[in-house]
């Protein structure tokens, strides 16, 4: 059977966002009413994916990191979950922040990554628009999703599964780049040898 394909994914947020909510209605098809905010968990999970078979592994970081904690969980992941509670704008507002720093902890490369906005059954309670979501999305130049990890509504899957797509999508490119400038290397070697040998 063919070797999957490895997807290191990272779920960052507030704390009481629903980020825990999120993975375990992902993995389980449930919502859990109670759990301990301060917990951290990696989770394990195989998927197929477009026909293949993908293995991820999801940091469900606790929201109350200190920096260190949180530069280590940034360096890991190579995919990432923002997520808001569409009731709270101060979640909201904290997400604008948390790409900065994983854009200054990727740099050179580009952070791959997804917004989404859970507690979507909240309507009533609602602090941030759907508009609002859509254009931060535009400006971090990533999908968005608003679903709610409590009813199932949104596409959940989806959401973890097109971060997969992305995160290896982007590993292609990135592996052309470095086959081709290995091959370069190889040739400028050769080209030293054979000048070499007719001098």
């Amino acid at each position: 059977m063919a070797k999957s394909a490895e997807v290191k994914l990272a779920i960052f947020g507030r704390a009481g966002v629903g980020k825990s909510a999120l993975v375990v209605r992902f993995l389980t098809k449930r919502f859990i009413w109670e759990y301990d905010p301060t917990l951290e968990s990696t989770y394990r999970h195989q998927a197929t994916i477009d026909d293949e078979v993908v293995s991820m592994e999801i940091l469900d970081t606790a929201g109350q990191e200190d920096a260190i904690q949180r530069e280590g969980h940034m360096r890991w992941g190579e995919g990432f979950v923002l997520v808001y509670d569409i009731t709270d704008r101060g979640s909201f507002e904290e997400v604008l922040p948390l790409k900065n720093i994983l854009d200054e902890i990727k740099k050179p490369k580009n952070v791959t990554l997804i917004l989404v906005g859970n507690k979507a059954d909240l309507d009533h309670s609602r602090q941030v628009s759907t508009e609002e979501g859509e254009k931060l999305a535009t400006e971090l130049a990533c999908a968005f999703y608003e679903c709610s990890a409590c009813t199932g509504e949104g596409n959940i899957t989806e959401i973890f599964y097109e971060l997969c797509r992305e995160v290896r999508r982007r590993r292609m490119v990135q592996g052309k780049t470095r086959r081709r400038s290995s091959t370069t290397h190889v040739k400028q070697a050769i080209n030293k040898m054979l000048t070499k040998i007719s001098s």
